[in-house]
């Protein structure tokens, strides 16, 4: 028996998935392998609402985060955060020597259109990123309103880090005009984590040509070049592994149906904030408060490390807050496998045990 997750990630994977990653292996210069990464790109297409190609790459999400920012930012970028993971995106600029601001909303506070607009108004970037959804404050940020603002400014690429929120909530890369998209296995997709998956629009890989220092693992350029002439190879070993799964469970995404996979995820949020509100405070501002998982203030001055102790004698387990909001709140993701069911469980525990604690 294993703790079931209620965490930003790793999270729940059916046991029919994790099976696929013990598929006997082949060679991944093969025939097969080339078939299965095609077959991976055409269902990830649909995923991701696009019809750009799609590339796959053994890391994390930050590892495509890094090499995005790095192989495509020629002149300078702006960095929009609203959370950890915003300013992850900001330090990783610098420590490859990209030029980069950082535009930093208050933290439980989105990234608004009117921000975007001032930034690239200046005409000082190449570039910008967003975080779709940032699980240390629990905001998905309005990304159909920057993309109107966005529309001005045709030339600056827009990177977005979609690694919580992609196949949990609605985000049609191709009509929102995204650039680069990037999402990773361990959240709402419901795989093991050390995957990570992007979207990438010809203009970027072209506008790319112009950064001299790419690196090389992490090249957006360079993994594109393979795919395009190598029949889907990917220029160093991908994890063949996590590809049977990938393709198994987006399989299983699909025949759920993309618009159900949506409602669903929305109605876990809105249950658990409904409670969160009944019983504590939530942290972002509701009208900008994620689907794929809840960031509660701590408003009872409960120990967040106590009530996970307790659920983990229930064999359940959610997650404290992140960093400097650690104890002051607590996080409720409902994502990927989880349904209404599991929330109802999770949220019932919590509210038996608080009683209990001093």
């Amino acid at each position: 028996m294993h703790k079931k997750l209620f965490i930003p990630g790793p999270t729940e994977v059916a046991p029919d998935v994790l099976q696929k990653m013990a598929t006997p292996m082949i060679g991944h210069r093969s025939k097969e392998a080339s078939a299965l990464q095609k077959d991976i790109s055409e269902k990830m297409r649909k995923v991701f609402h696009t019809a750009n190609p799609i590339l796959l790459s053994t890391s994390s999400g930050s590892g495509l985060m890094e090499g995005s920012i790095r192989s495509l930012t020629a002149k300078r970028a702006a960095v929009f955060s609203v959370g950890a993971f915003g300013n992850r995106w900001f330090k990783m600029a610098e420590a490859n020597n990209v030029g980069a601001d950082k535009f930093e909303s208050e933290w439980g506070k989105a990234t608004t259109p009117e921000m975007v607009d001032k930034a690239l108004a200046t005409g000082k970037y190449d570039v910008f990123t967003v975080t779709h959804n940032e699980t240390s404050t629990g905001i998905m940020n309005p990304v159909e309103e920057i993309a109107e603002v966005r529309k001005k400014y045709p030339d600056v690429l827009w990177l977005v880090d979609a690694v919580s929120s992609m196949a949990g909530a609605k985000i049609e890369v191709d009509k929102l005009g995204i650039d680069v998209c990037i999402t990773s296995t361990q959240k709402a997709l419901a795989l093991p984590p050390g995957m990570a998956i992007c979207s990438v629009t010809p203009k970027a890989l072209e506008h790319g040509k112009q950064v001299k220092h790419r690196g090389w693992y992490l090249d957006i350029l360079e993994i594109y070049k393979y795919v395009e002439t190598k029949d889907y190879q990917y220029s160093a070993t991908p994890s063949l592994s996590h590809m049977f799964a990938m393709n198994y469970q987006l399989d299983r995404i699909l025949a759920e149906g993309l618009e159900n996979r949506y409602a669903r995820h929305k109605a876990m949020a809105e249950y658990t904030r409904a409670w969160a509100k009944q019983n504590f405070a939530l942290y972002p501002e509701e009208q900008h408060a994620s689907v794929t998982l809840t960031t509660i203030t701590n408003t009872r001055n409960i120990s967040v490390k106590a009530l996970n102790d307790a659920l983990g004698k229930e064999w359940m387990q959610i997650s404290n807050g992140y960093g400097d909001l650690k104890e002051k709140t607590f996080r409720i993701a409902h994502m990927g496998e989880l349904n209404m069911d599991d929330v109802k469980q999770v949220i019932a525990a919590i509210d038996r045990i608080l009683p209990t604690l001093k």
